[in-house]
């Protein structure tokens, strides 16, 4: 079976509930979240670079950390988890939303994945 390690870094944090329970529905299981804040988070809270970071701030303020979200899946699971993902948060081809990603997964214990 083709596995993959789907990576989805949520910017719009206020979406984690729904996401979560839109994976439900769909038999989506194994999901692990983590608190996660990006590079340009981090530097916009540096002194000498509050300056700089402090419109951002002022148009996206709500956006000071993310969830990374890591999931073992069969390769053909793939479409439906960033189906669910664009459906819950409008898109992740909007701006500051998040990313999804897959990465191979040659070996894998602990976690019986479905197929179906």
């Amino acid at each position: 079976m083709d596995m993959k390690l789907v990576v989805i870094v949520l910017n719009k944090t206020e979406c984690l509930e729904d996401l979560l329970e839109e994976f439900a529905r769909r038999d989506l299981q194994g999901a692990t979240i983590l608190e996660s804040r990006g590079m340009m988070q981090e530097l916009s809270d540096e002194p000498e670079m509050e300056f700089m970071f402090s419109l951002r701030h002022i148009l996206n303020p709500r956006h000071r950390e993310n969830r990374t979200i890591f999931m073992a899946a069969s390769a053909s699971k793939v479409p439906v988890i960033a189906d669910a993902v664009n459906q819950v948060t409008g898109g992740l081809n909007k701006g500051d939303t998040g990313i999804l990603f897959t990465l191979p997964i040659d070996s894998l214990v602990g976690f019986e994945v479905k197929e179906s």
